[in-house]
């Protein structure tokens, strides 16, 4: 019995103050993460009509000269990193850009007139947003400081699940462990929005919190990774083909038409476009939908931008692939849809309430032993 009283203080100590001390920090990077998990709607929403074009025509423009009038119309920003094709012809072309002076845009323009549909910086917006989440813009200084309060967090939730449990298995136990009593006092309902509410998310928050540390610390992915059987060199890369010096490529039009032939089912593709003046292939991604930080589903395809021949990726490398995107399909909630991402939007509210609630708990116990505290001074001084 002493045992067991002497490991719950402890655990209590551990629930209690690296919680504490690390309570602002968890509240700011849950908030912002929260902020983040509906980025890609966010950004549909402020692209608005720019997403569709105003008239589908026969033949499109050719991809290359669509960056061409991208890069003239802003000639301050680097070649646009990437661009997204779509399979429905009413669909206009996203690019995304960046300059120094100006940040990230993503550029919509219409594939067949090449008319510049939107250039909207929402995307710098979540850009601040997700580098604040996993930094506070302080570089590996902050990721450390992110990274710790991250690893204190999962021991809150592994802790708090074990204060949870409830020890009798009676109706007003289990009421108490799995309801919110309400018309209760403000203490109570602060208690148990901090402790029911804790244990419903908690799957989420210690998917989220595993899954964070897993794109900040390389060293643990890549033995996730090795794991699978993936290849973490790269030195796959050093195989692909050259870019050839007097010798125009292919146009990448007839390799995007190629790609959705080949997976009919998927509707989207990304296009790595910012090596198009120095590289010898296309790379490829084509899944049900792309969004900032991964894909549903996705395929990957190369092709030699000389030869056209289609390059088969190894096995290993393609594995490399897929896990890195379901660590981010994970993380941003993209798993079953929007499903998925509503119970990663409401986990990330609860674990953004639990620092501000926890806190609470602490400082109405706190101002109780004081006045506890002070009952018994005045009461020893009476005598």
């Amino acid at each position: 019995m002493n045992r067991r009283i002497s490991n719950k203080k402890l655990i209590l100590w551990l629930h209690l103050w690296p919680g504490l001390i690390s309570a602002a920090i968890i509240f700011f990077v849950c908030i912002t993460g929260t902020i983040a998990v509906y980025c890609d709607e966010i950004m549909a929403l402020s692209a608005g009509d720019a997403r569709f074009v105003k008239e589908v025509k026969e033949t499109r423009k050719p991809a290359e000269e669509l960056i061409s009038i991208i890069k003239k119309e802003f000639p301050k920003r680097n070649t646009p990193s990437y661009m997204v094709s779509y399979k429905d012809p009413e669909r206009s072309v996203r690019f995304n850009t960046f300059s120094r002076e100006e940040g990230l845009s993503m550029v919509y323009i219409d594939p067949y007139t090449g008319e510049i549909l939107k250039d909207d910086g929402t995307i710098y917006f979540f850009y601040i947003t997700v580098h604040l989440h996993n930094s506070f813009l302080l570089g590996k200084t902050g990721q450390w400081i992110i990274d710790i309060a991250t690893i204190v967090f999962i021991l809150e939730i592994i802790t708090g699940l074990y204060l949870w449990w409830p020890k009798k298995r009676n109706k007003k136990a289990m009421d108490a462990a799995f309801k919110i009593k309400t018309g209760s006092t403000k203490k109570r309902l602060n208690y148990d929005l901090h402790k029911v509410l804790g244990f419903y998310a908690a799957a989420v928050i210690l998917l989220l919190s595993v899954t964070g540390l897993l794109i900040a610390f390389e060293p643990l992915s890549q033995s996730l990774m090795k794991a699978f059987g993936a290849d973490t060199t790269h030195d796959w890369q050093k195989e692909l083909p050259k870019y050839k010096e007097g010798q125009a490529p292919l146009e990448l039009n007839p390799f995007i038409e190629r790609s959705f032939e080949k997976y009919p089912d998927k509707k989207e593709m990304q296009i790595y476009t910012y090596r198009m003046d120095s590289s010898g292939y296309y790379m490829m991604r084509v899944a049900n939908q792309v969004g900032l930080k991964s894909a549903q589903s996705p395929e990957y395809v190369i092709y030699d931008r000389f030869s056209g021949d289609e390059i088969k990726l190894p096995e290993s490398a393609l594995k490399h692939e897929k896990v890195d995107n379901a660590i981010w399909v994970l993380h941003m909630g993209n798993w079953m849809g929007q499903i998925g991402k509503f119970i990663t939007f409401l986990g990330g509210l609860i674990a953004t309430s639990l620092p501000v609630t926890g806190f609470y708990i602490w400082w109405g116990k706190r101002k109780k032993n004081r006045r506890d505290s002070k009952a018994e001074q005045n009461k020893v001084a009476i005598e």
